[in-house]
C-alpha cells in the first residue's frame, strides 16, 4: 500500500504544480504579435484584451475581449481553446473544442465575412489545424432592423475539418434548430413555440415547424407548418443567396384572426375577422432590407365576420351628398383577389355582404398609400329603396374617403326634386348612375 500512497502524493504534487503554472506564466507579451497577424489576415484591426493558459481541468488557452473592426462590428467576450496535447508535436494540430462566450455579430460584420474568409495565396492540401467541436454560448446577431438571440449553438466537425451535426437553441428555449448532413445538403429540422419573428413584423407563432434542405447557395423549405392567431398557415418556400437574395413560395392560410395581426403588418390600422387565403409570392433583391420593395404576391382571400374600420360604406351610400369618411363597416363576408407588385396593391372582384349591405368593386393602394377605385353599394334602406350606388374611393389608407359619383348625386337630386324624398332619391340615383356608366364608357374609349 506504500507504493499507492507514494503515487497519490506524486499526482497531488503534479496537480498543484499544474494549477500554479498560470500564475508564473504570462502570455500577454504575445498579444501584439497575434493582433498583427490576425489584422493582416482579416484586413481589419483586431484587438485582444487578455491571453492566459490553464492546465486544469484540461490544458486550455483563454482569450478575453476580442474585437474586430474599427467600431467593434464583431466582438467576443471570451474564447476557450482546448487542444489535444499529443497533436501539438505532430504536423497537424487538433483542437478538441473551441468555446466562444458572448459573441456579438452585427450587420456590418456579416457583410464583411465573405472578404474575411476569402483564401489568400496557395492553400495547403492538408489542413494544418483541425477543429473537432465549436460551441457558442450567449451569442447575439444584430442586424440593421432586427436581432436574434441570445442563443447557444454547437457544431461538430469530422477528421478533415468538415462540418457535421449542428444545433441552435435560443436561451429562452422557444426555438431549436437541428442541421444534419445529408446527400443533397444539410437537413433542417426547426421547431418553435411562442416564438416571435426576429425580423420584420413582430408576428408571434404559437407553434412552428420547418423541414427542408440547406445547401451552399440556397435552401428548400419543403414543409412549413404554423399555428398563429387562432389559425394555421401551411406551405413551402425556396431561398437563394448567391447573388443578392431570392425568395419564392406559396401558403394556404386558414382562419387567422386579423384583429391582433393587422397592427403588426400596418401600424395604426385596424381590421377584424377570420382570414383565409392562398398566397403565391416571389422576390429577387440585391439586399435583404429591400426585399419588401420588390415583393410580388397574388392571392384570393376571404374574411368572415369582421369589421372594416375607418369607412362606413352603408352611410356613404345612403348619404348621397356627404363625403363618406370615418366610421366602420361590419360584414359577414369580404372576399376578392389581391395582386401586389413593387408596393402597389390591387384589390379586384371585391365583394362585401352583411345584412342590409351588399357591395362590390375594385380598389388600388399606391406605394404612397393613396387610394383609388370604385365600389358599388346596394343598401336595403327606405331612403333609397335598395338602389345600387356607385362610390368613388379616394384619400389615403390613413384617411379613406367614399363619395358617390357625380352622375349619381345629380340624379338623386333631380329625382328628389321631382318625386320627393325616398322614392325620388332612389330612382334618381339609380338613373344617374346608369347614365354615367353608359356615357362614362364612351369617354374611356376616346
Amino acid at each position: 500500500m506504500k507504493w499507492l500512497k507514494r503515487v497519490a502524493i506524486v499526482l497531488g504534487v503534479l496537480l498543484v504544480i499544474l494549477a500554479a503554472v498560470p500564475f508564473f506564466l504570462s502570455l500577454n507579451d504575445y498579444i501584439p504579435r497575434i493582433e498583427k497577424a490576425a489584422s493582416e489576415k482579416l484586413r481589419e484591426p483586431v484587438k485582444i484584451k487578455n491571453l492566459s493558459f490553464a492546465a486544469l481541468p484540461l490544458p486550455h488557452l483563454t482569450i478575453d475581449g476580442i474585437t474586430v473592426g474599427k467600431s467593434g462590428e464583431f466582438s467576443v467576450g471570451k474564447v476557450r481553446v482546448t487542444p489535444e496535447l499529443l497533436s501539438l508535436f505532430g504536423p497537424v494540430k487538433i483542437i478538441s473544442s473551441i468555446r466562444i462566450d458572448s459573441l456579438l455579430l452585427t450587420q456590418k460584420a456579416i457583410d464583411k465575412i465573405p472578404l474575411w474568409i476569402k483564401p489568400q495565396g496557395a492553400q495547403p492540401s492538408q489542413p494544418l489545424v483541425v477543429i473537432r467541436s465549436l460551441i457558442l454560448e450567449d451569442a447575439m446577431v444584430k442586424l440593421d432592423k432586427a436581432s436574434f438571440g441570445p442563443f447557444a449553438a454547437r457544431l461538430e466537425l469530422n477528421a478533415l475539418g468538415q462540418p457535421g451535426d449542428a444545433s441552435i437553441t435560443t436561451k429562452d428555449g422557444k426555438l431549436k434548430a437541428l442541421f444534419t448532413p445529408g446527400k443533397a445538403g444539410y437537413l433542417i429540422d426547426l421547431t418553435a413555440k411562442s416564438w416571435t419573428l426576429p425580423a420584420g413584423p413582430a408576428i408571434v407563432f404559437d407553434q412552428l415547424t420547418i423541414k427542408g434542405v440547406a445547401r451552399t447557395n440556397d435552401a428548400t423549405l419543403s414543409q412549413i407548418n404554423a399555428r398563429l392567431y387562432g389559425g394555421t398557415a401551411i406551405g413551402k418556400a425556396d431561398i437563394g443567396w448567391q447573388k443578392g437574395l431570392q425568395f419564392k413560395g406559396n401558403f394556404t392560410v386558414n382562419q387567422v384572426e386579423l384583429k391582433p395581426l393587422v397592427p403588426l403588418l400596418a401600424p395604426g390600422k385596424r381590421m377584424s375577422g377570420k382570414f383565409s387565403a392562398k398566397p403565391v409570392f416571389s422576390a429577387n433583391s440585391p439586399a435583404a432590407n429591400q426585399l419588401m420593395n420588390v415583393l410580388r404576391l397574388e392571392t384570393p382571400f376571404d374574411v368572415r365576420d369582421g369589421v372594416l374600420y375607418g369607412v362606413d360604406i352603408e352611410k356613404a351610400a345612403t348619404s348621397l351628398i356627404k363625403r363618406g369618411t370615418g366610421g366602420e363597416t361590419r360584414f359577414e363576408q369580404l372576399s376578392g383577389h389581391l395582386a401586389m407588385e413593387r408596393g402597389t396593391q390591387r384589390f379586384t372582384n371585391l365583394k362585401i355582404a352583411s345584412g342590409a349591405l351588399a357591395a362590390s368593386g375594385n380598389v388600388s393602394i399606391s406605394p404612397k398609400k393613396e387610394l383609388s377605385g370604385r365600389v358599388t353599394a346596394e343598401v336595403k334602406a327606405a331612403s333609397i329603396s335598395a338602389a345600387s350606388v356607385p362610390l368613388n374611393v379616394s384619400g389615403t389608407v390613413d384617411s379613406p374617403m367614399l363619395l358617390p359619383t357625380g352622375g349619381t348625386i345629380a340624379g338623386a337630386a333631380a329625382g328628389t326634386a321631382i318625386l320627393g324624398p325616398g322614392l325620388g332619391t332612389s330612382v334618381g340615383a339609380k338613373v344617374g348612375g346608369w347614365v354615367e356608366g353608359l356615357f362614362g364608357k364612351k369617354e374611356e374609349n376616346k
